[in-house]
């Protein structure tokens, strides 16, 4: 596999995580009463509704192409907590850690099949299965910084009930621009260095057990 085969390949697998982990966090939404997502055509495998230009093609391709970071992201799945019909704050929850759950139970099926696949003796398919389990284990772990807009701090607002719920959706959006240019100023002075080893080092010992 030649290397630009190789990045579009890595790309494709990082768009389709990143759809899924959208798609779980509306799904969740719908378990407790809010069809917010549903409505919007966002509970959908098609990416056309959600690849954000920016985070979902050119920064993940200029990561590669620099052999930096990955930075990505699609278009937040709408949801309003004000129509959870039961339990808001579990709803909220829910709905935070929805989408880092789908990523990692992504890696685990990902780690299995490519185990399967050396049963077989086919180390090539088996290889393909690699950045699935790095780049899942790594969005999975880095969603759960907890910095706005990242899931992390959602979870927080949920366990700690740090903001009234109707409210939750504009202050999230007013600290995800903040929180956005922070995040970005801790990966550029390495501070982010330990979370991204650590994300390898989980996804190694996931593929070697």
């Amino acid at each position: 596999m030649n290397s630009i085969a190789g990045i579009f390949i890595v790309l494709a697998i990082l768009i389709l995580s990143i759809i899924l982990h959208e798609i779980a966090h509306g799904v969740a939404a719908l378990f407790f009463g809010d069809d917010t997502a549903k409505r919007a055509g966002r509970l959908t495998l098609n990416p056309l509704p959600h690849i954000d230009l920016l985070g979902s093609i050119f920064m993940p391709l200029i990561g590669l192409l620099l052999g930096g970071f990955i930075i990505a992201w699609a278009k937040p799945v709408p949801f309003n907590p004000a129509n959870f019909k039961r339990n808001p704050r579990l709803g909220l929850f829910s709905v935070a850690i929805g989408g880092v759950a789908t990523n990692f139970i992504l890696a685990v099926v990902a780690a299995l099949v490519a185990k399967i696949f050396l049963s077989f003796g086919q180390a090539e398919l088996a290889q393909l299965m690699v950045p699935v389990v790095l780049l899942n284990i790594f969005l999975g772990i880095f969603n759960l910084i907890p910095i706005p807009p990242l899931d992390g701090s959602k979870v927080l607002y949920a366990i700690f009930n740090l903001s009234n719920l109707q409210q939750h959706q504009i202050e999230m959006k007013i600290g995800g621009f903040t929180g956005f240019f922070i995040i970005i100023m801790l990966m550029m002075f390495g501070v982010l260095a330990p979370v991204f080893n650590f994300a390898r080092l989980a996804a190694q010992w996931l593929l070697l057990v």
